[in-house]
């Protein structure tokens, strides 16, 4: 059962004293207390799992945040920083006796500098919002989760995401160049900026995929590049997902690196085709789409070498886009994967873990096994350059126990992604879902390393409580003192 902090009584207690402070600082409609309008944020892309916050609060500017947290600082009362509330692993969940500052108003550009390959935008802004503001100047931002439609800058940020590119541009932590942040205590701090590096500790880096635990990102600087001037994909299938997998090792094996290489399996290809009608073929085990770019000339030559090696490893389908249209058409499929997968079945839970790409066939043989094993589905879909693995596990939740097996079949393709050498997440982070399993990738004293970083940003523990860490730990004046585990109550989570 998942838990969380119990609730403080007397902030509960305070709630009408806090909502009228609140409102001083925030006019207007930027607090939300009504039941029916709070709904809308009781819950973020792990919809499993909804809590209704105490409040909602919406900034607009800086100097409201900067406030805001100052209250909540000298008032004890927890926060939990939500953007556009895609996360798949529960990390904007808001607490019952705790304030929701939503930063949706923080949804400006607000400096496009082509000369220095930067935009300096507001948090709320989406990913791919950033690409369709400088596509006529000739550049993009080339991290592209398949929500970036819908996630926000900032969300990308405290989860450090990827997408289906990061094989050769790197996930958001190589492409962030500065955040403005502002402290639990309110104070408003910058690391980095539109420079390439700056001396010091890296603060920048342990600021991406903090997840909200560290502090509030209200302004990001972040790297553009130039428009690829050639672009294609080539669409391979297979009659077995350890061909594919074979395939994408030899590719980077001889050098090739391709802007994206992605395989989903046959539920996943059958799914996306009935959604997108992308062309994909329904009688492979296995897909695989893989992305070159840069001059045509090397564009092509290496498309026919990775044609060629598809071949070897017995490739039964091969598609090579002709056209911008065509290409695009063929990513289709995969960007909408996880939405397809819902046409499937009621509900599906979306895992995210990261494994040795040499792993790849005995890890999914595995989880066919589990599958069996939990008498549920599985469509599998993933990023098999850097072995981002998102197994959608499909189940209903009105019926029986389902979602509870669900929750242990992904409970256990985590745990055997650790085994094998790999890691709890690639790029959705552990919020709630993750949280308790991060004592199998972690011993003790790395948890108590991590926490005392937390402790240094945040010694009360307001900021995003029980999120990321298995234990409830205390900071005590310098936040060396910790609680043991089971010393402080937890209830259980109100499920959906």
């Amino acid at each position: 059962m998942l838990a969380m902090p119990e609730p403080k009584a007397d902030v509960l207690a305070r709630a009408d004293e806090i909502i009228a402070a609140l409102r001083e600082i925030v006019p207007g409609e930027g607090v939300i207390v009504d039941e029916t309008e709070k709904r809308a944020y009781e819950t973020d892309g792990l919809t499993a799992y909804r809590v209704s916050p105490m409040v909602v609060v919406l900034p607009s500017t800086v100097d409201q945040v900067s406030r805001v947290l100052a209250y909540c600082h000298e008032q004890g009362i927890r926060v939990v920083p939500r953007g556009s509330g895609t996360s798949l692993s529960g990390g904007a969940l808001p607490l019952e006796d705790g304030i929701l500052l939503g930063l949706g108003k923080f949804n400006q550009i607000l400096d496009i500098d082509t000369d220095n390959r930067c935009v300096v935008a507001q948090p709320g802004v989406t990913n791919l919002g950033i690409t369709r503001a400088v596509e006529d100047d000739g550049f993009y931002y080339a991290p592209d989760p398949s929500s970036q439609i819908a996630c926000s800058i900032g969300g990308n940020i405290a989860e450090n995401a990827g997408g289906v590119h990061c094989l050769k541009y790197g996930l958001t932590t190589n492409n962030v160049l500065g955040v403005q942040m502002v402290l639990i205590d309110g104070t408003v701090v910058r690391f980095g900026g539109k420079h390439l590096d700056s001396g010091g500790y890296d603060l920048l880096g342990l600021i991406t995929g903090s997840e909200g635990l560290l502090g509030v990102v209200t302004e990001v600087t972040v790297r553009i590049l130039p428009t690829p001037e050639t672009a294609r994909a080539v669409m391979l299938g297979f009659p077995s997902n350890a061909q594919a997998g074979q395939t994408v090792a030899e590719i980077l094996a001889a050098g090739i690196v391709p802007a994206g290489a992605e395989i989903m399996d046959r539920v996943a290809i059958q799914a996306s085709e009935d959604f997108a009608q992308a062309g994909y073929p329904l009688d492979v085990e296995a897909l695989l789409i893989c992305e070159l770019d840069g001059p045509a000339d090397e564009v092509d030559e290496l498309l026919e070498r990775v044609a060629g090696i598809a071949r070897g490893n017995g490739a039964t389908t091969e598609r090579i886009s002709r056209d911008e249209d065509e290409r695009q058409r063929i990513w289709k499929g995969r960007k909408v994967a996880f939405p397809a997968v819902g046409r499937v079945a009621p509900d599906y839970y979306c895992m995210d873990g990261a494994i040795p790409r040499k792993q790849l066939p005995h890890v999914l043989d595995r989880i066919a096994e589990m599958s069996a094993h939990y008498s549920l589905g599985v469509a599998n879909v993933f990023h098999a350059g850097d072995g981002n693995l998102h197994p959608l596990i499909m189940y209903d939740a009105n019926e029986g126990d389902q979602f509870q097996r669900a929750e242990e079949f992904g409970a256990e393709i985590l745990k055997l992604c650790v085994e094998v050498g790999g890691v709890l997440t690639g790029e959705h982070g552990v919020g709630v879902e993750k949280r308790d399993l991060m004592n199998t990738m972690f011993d003790e004293t790395d948890l108590a390393t991590q926490q005392r970083v937390k402790c240094a940003f945040d010694s009360e523990g307001l900021l995003n409580p029980g999120k990321m860490f298995p234990e409830l730990h205390r900071c005590a004046e310098m936040g060396k003192m910790h609680v043991r585990r089971g010393e402080m109550p937890f209830p259980d989570l109100p499920r959906f």
